[in-house]
């Protein structure tokens, strides 16, 4: 029996599922309180915590430890990795302790997938990390040789679109051509070309969404940076939780800011509508980069339940190619069939090397 502990940590919660092959036994997410959380320094300080958790959970389902196969994570924020998967081994959990790109509850997930599979001797793997960065030499160039753009993002749900649609097709995911906009409380877009996440727009230069700015009028930017009102955490909490919805509407839910526009809030439509064309304009601007030459685009994430806002985007695009959406952001599924290839000899594991460089 194929048996997957599937983890998947986040900054208030950790979400737990087991799978036997591709069916769910169970997923449950358990969620922290700011007083749980708050005697822990560092995000790695919260690894025996979470830990803990995740065994007791398990007790509670009637899972047995010694009835699993493999223990597959949400992968943190390591160096620069290519897309699929790694095995977690003590060179990732020596990087997300010490060297990660930055703090973030993910990272906790790799140190307790080593911890099970050695006490178990079963394999630990992450997918589709949120450091994938597979961008080509030329769409990582920008006006500033210090600054290049990079993968990092939704790759885990996007990359799943992705490989549905090939699957769907009847066809490798190496041949075929999708841009995938991901939308969710960030939205993000990026393209699939010859087996690769060949370019990536991020929530920190694409559209604006629930709770991120988005891409902002740089010298604007730069002028609020040194007013003297913001400090630097008090500005990267305006752009990544205090943008979007919800600087303009008050609410990160977009089923509010429907219900709104249903009640003949004009306001609320401008600004809706305004998210859904930023969505389409960013879409746009991958397609030169195949020459145009696509054969789906993919709307995928929360908001592509919603049947006004992909309307909308595919009003835009449809032009470019067919349109297919695919609600949720199905990252749990994600995790588990990603472990299953590996299991099945379907795909290889990749083995991560530590490292001092800075990455991005």
């Amino acid at each position: 029996m194929e048996r997957l502990l599937i983890l998947n940590p986040g900054s208030t919660s950790t979400k737990i599922a087991v799978y036997d092959a591709e069916k769910p036994l169970f997923t449950e997410s358990i969620v922290h309180t700011p007083d749980e959380l708050a005697p822990f320094d560092r995000v790695a300080d919260q690894y025996e915590f979470r830990k803990e958790l995740v065994l007791k959970c398990l007790g509670e389902h009637g899972v047995a430890l010694d009835s699993l196969s493999a223990v597959v994570s949400r992968g943190g924020l390591l160096t620069p990795i290519e897309a699929g998967a790694y095995e977690v081994n003590d060179d990732m959990v020596w990087q997300l302790k010490n060297k990660p790109q930055n703090e973030h509850a993910s990272n906790v997930g790799a140190m307790i997938a080593r911890s099970i599979s050695l006490e178990l001797n079963i394999p630990a793997y992450i997918y589709d990390g949120v450091t994938v960065d597979e961008l080509t030499p030329i769409n990582k160039i920008t006006g500033l040789p210090a600054l290049r753009r990079k993968g990092m993002g939704h790759n885990l749900n996007t990359r799943a679109a992705a490989l549905r649609y090939a699957r769907e097709q009847g066809r490798d995911y190496k041949d075929v051509t999708v841009i995938v906009a991901h939308l969710g409380g960030g939205i993000s877009v990026n393209l699939h070309h010859n087996g690769k996440v060949e370019d990536f727009i991020n929530d920190e230069e694409g559209p604006f969404s629930p709770e991120r700015a988005g891409g902002l009028p740089m010298f604007d930017v730069i002028k609020m940076c040194f007013s003297g009102e913001y400090t630097y955490q008090s500005m990267m909490k305006l752009v990544k939780n205090q943008g979007g919805l919800m600087a303009h509407l008050g609410t990160t839910d977009s089923r509010d800011v429907e219900k709104k526009i249903a009640e003949g809030d004009t306001h609320a439509k401008l600004i809706y509508d305004a998210m859904a064309l930023n969505v389409a304009k960013n879409i746009g601007k991958l397609a030169p980069g195949v020459y145009g030459k696509l054969d789906a685009i993919l709307l995928t994430g929360g908001i592509a339940y919603s049947e006004y806002f992909t309307k909308a985007v595919t009003e835009y695009v449809s032009f470019l190619a067919p349109v297919v959406v695919y609600g949720g952001e199905n990252e749990m599924e994600s995790l588990a069939l990603g472990g299953l290839r590996v299991l099945r000899g379907q795909e290889k594991a990749k083995t991560f090397v530590k490292t001092e460089e800075p990455g991005f």
